[in-house]
């Protein structure tokens, strides 16, 4: 693993998404502001339907994508590396619109039976449209994170977000214009023109690279078709499976804090808008300095696969150890930060004392929070995505145990408390799994 490539992709992805989340706070401000936090609980509330059919479609197979890319090109295998994108890539925008499709037919079902919210349904129909669009564009990054070069995903991620801000604010004007009410679906609305520019920009960006590398169909017939779906749908089964389960385990939680708030003694209206408030203000100022560790994240995991794929344990283990300590010193110092200015923080950039409450009681989360996305994918990069999926279902298990018996008894401090819990044991049991990762052979990973 070159140090200086890391290092230049970590930073241009950091400030990639420094540059995208300053905007988006702006953005949801505005969005605080045009549609209220009954509106943003709503969107909230819909999101996870969205992570739902991306794990059952196409996630899964992005990630398999980095890992596999990567294995190929560390072999000199170039040409099974960029059919592997092709194949993988077809596969996933094949998957990803029969569960678009899916959502889009049955999004009446999902907002009244699972999400409990008839409101929702329009938003569903729109998710239902933004699934396939989605995949374009994460299969195509893959291969670049492969190659840790990083310009490409940075510069289809700054246009994503500035065609959803645009979009928004455009639909926006157009509700204002026309005398329509403000609604949730201008968030939804500017998320679906987001990624189709996104995939757009993806699109164009391979198209011309893979002209320069002469790709031709011979390059094609060098590949084994079946043995590389087996490869890939061997490595994404068990990321997909993963994430479908964490998906459906995080919608549960999602569905019963409302309910559970409604236990408390709070009206619908009132659980909504702390939903909000909590989802769509103080959580992502909390995860603003998730930038950097989740740039990092994304370079690491092909690079942590190159080690392994050489056997270099040594310097895995030193990875490892470097990653904890930074992680857990950016988690304390940012942790402070948010405890000593929370309350500053939620009146000046949402007009809301009940945000800066929020970020105040968040802030004891962040050295685990920072962490562990860092350690999950060297899990992953180690071909571990097993393991991975025990400890997260470890940690949301304890989460809705809080939603489920502590939200009645002292309102939303009871969530606090169990993503708290539920992040401490994630990073001890990634820890310990990452301890003596090598004593066990591979067929013993998990």
């Amino acid at each position: 693993m070159s140090k200086k490539v890391f290092l230049k992709g970590t930073l241009i992805l950091a400030c990639t998404g420094l540059i995208s989340r300053l905007a988006g706070f702006f953005y949801r401000i505005f969005l605080s502001h045009s549609i209220g936090a009954e509106g943003m609980g709503l969107y909230q509330l819909a999101l996870p339907i969205q992570g739902l059919m991306a794990a059952l479609s196409y996630a899964g197979i992005q990630s398999a994508l980095s890992r596999l890319i990567s294995a190929k090109l560390t072999l000199h295998r170039k040409k099974d590396a960029r059919f592997s994108l092709i194949f993988g890539t077809v596969a996933a925008v094949i998957l990803s619109a029969m569960a678009g499709f899916f959502l889009f037919e049955n999004a009446d079902f999902f907002a009244k039976a699972v999400l409990k919210e008839p409101k929702t349904s329009d938003l569903l129909r729109l998710i239902g449209f933004t699934v396939p669009v989605c995949a374009i564009h994460a299969c195509i990054d893959s291969y670049y994170y492969a190659q840790k070069k990083a310009i490409v995903p940075a510069a289809v991620q700054l246009t994503e977000q500035a065609v959803r801000i645009g979009a928004s604010y455009v639909l926006y004007l157009i509700c204002l214009r026309e005398s329509r009410p403000v609604t949730a679906l201008i968030a939804a609305g500017g998320s679906l023109a987001g990624e189709i520019a996104a995939s757009l920009v993806s699109l164009l960006a391979i198209t011309f690279y893979f002209g320069n590398c002469h790709f031709s169909e011979t390059d094609v017939r060098t590949c084994r078709t079946f043995s590389l779906a087996k490869e890939i749908f061997g490595l994404s089964f068990p990321i997909s499976l993963n994430r479908i389960l964490l998906t459906l385990l995080g919608s549960i939680e999602v569905v019963l804090i409302p309910q559970m708030l409604l236990r408390f003694g709070l009206t619908a209206s009132d659980s909504l808008q702390i939903y909000g408030i909590f989802t769509g203000m103080a959580l992502p100022l909390i995860l603003f300095p998730s930038t950097l560790t989740a740039s990092a994240s994304v370079m690491l995991m092909p690079s942590v696969a190159e080690l392994d794929t050489l056997g270099d344990l040594k310097k895995i283990q030193k990875v490892i150890d470097q990653t904890f300590f930074l992680c857990m010193l950016l988690g304390f110092l940012c942790g402070a930060a948010f405890f000593l200015m929370g309350p500053f923080l939620g009146r000046l950039l949402f007009h809301s004392s009940t945000a800066g409450t929020y970020i105040r009681y968040m802030a004891f989360v962040c050295p685990f929070l920072y962490t562990n996305t860092m350690l999950a994918s060297i899990l992953h990069g180690l071909g571990r995505p097993g393991r991975c999926l025990v400890h997260n279902i470890s940690g949301i298990l304890v989460r809705i145990f809080f939603v489920t018996a502590v939200i009645p008894v002292i309102g939303i401090r009871g969530y606090f408390y169990g993503i708290f819990l539920g992040e401490l044991l994630l990073s001890l049991l990634h820890v310990k799994a990452l301890k003596f990762p090598y004593r066990q052979s591979d067929n013993n990973r998990l």
